[in-house]
């Protein structure tokens, strides 16, 4: 069974981000995969300073641990000033290749505005860096507060579709690299 690792860089109540991450999540699901959801606004993270140990905090190795366990990652971000959230990247920063060398990676990026792939090739770029293989798709969600409806599911078929490919290829590229 192929085990991923769901999150998403918004602090935000009603994030558009979790919205989308808990869409892909229970896709992955239904195609016979495990999934934990780590929410960054439930950890206590510190900012990264480098230091490969936080004593102080435990929840950094909550996220190690949980991250170093799993085939694969599910990244969601919110585009901010034309790339990742802050938080996100400051998780991915607390970790090491130890946690994240291998690990198969599907990004997807929400925004206000226009779809663009700023942020997506931001983490692109992070991922390749800690030798994580990225698949070659990936959602991008623009004008996100028109995009989801009151009950958390995406407007457009077209880009529901699109969603559902992107968790079927992370699912089987993890399958075919785990073996």
């Amino acid at each position: 069974m192929v085990k991923l690792v769901g999150i998403a860089g918004s602090l935000r109540e009603g994030s558009y981000s979790h919205q989308a991450l808990a869409i892909a999540a229970r896709t992955a699901q239904d195609l016979g995969a495990e999934v934990t959801m780590l929410d960054l606004r439930e950890l206590t993270l510190p900012f990264c300073d480098g230091n490969k140990a936080y004593e102080d905090y435990p929840d950094v190795e909550v996220l190690r641990q949980t991250v170093k366990a799993a085939d694969g990652l599910i990244l969601v971000t919110p585009e901010y000033h034309g790339s990742v959230s802050g938080v996100l990247k400051n998780a991915l920063d607390l970790m090491s290749f130890e946690h994240l060398d291998g690990k198969v990676v599907g990004a997807m990026s929400i925004l206000g505005g226009q779809a663009n792939s700023n942020a997506l090739n931001d983490l692109r770029k992070i991922a390749r860096w800690v030798h994580a293989w990225v698949i070659p798709e990936q959602v991008a969600i623009g004008t996100a507060w028109q995009a989801f409806n009151e009950d958390g599911k995406l407007v457009d078929a077209k880009l529901a579709e699109r969603l559902d490919k992107f968790v079927h290829s992370l699912v089987t590229s993890t399958q075919k690299l785990k073996s």
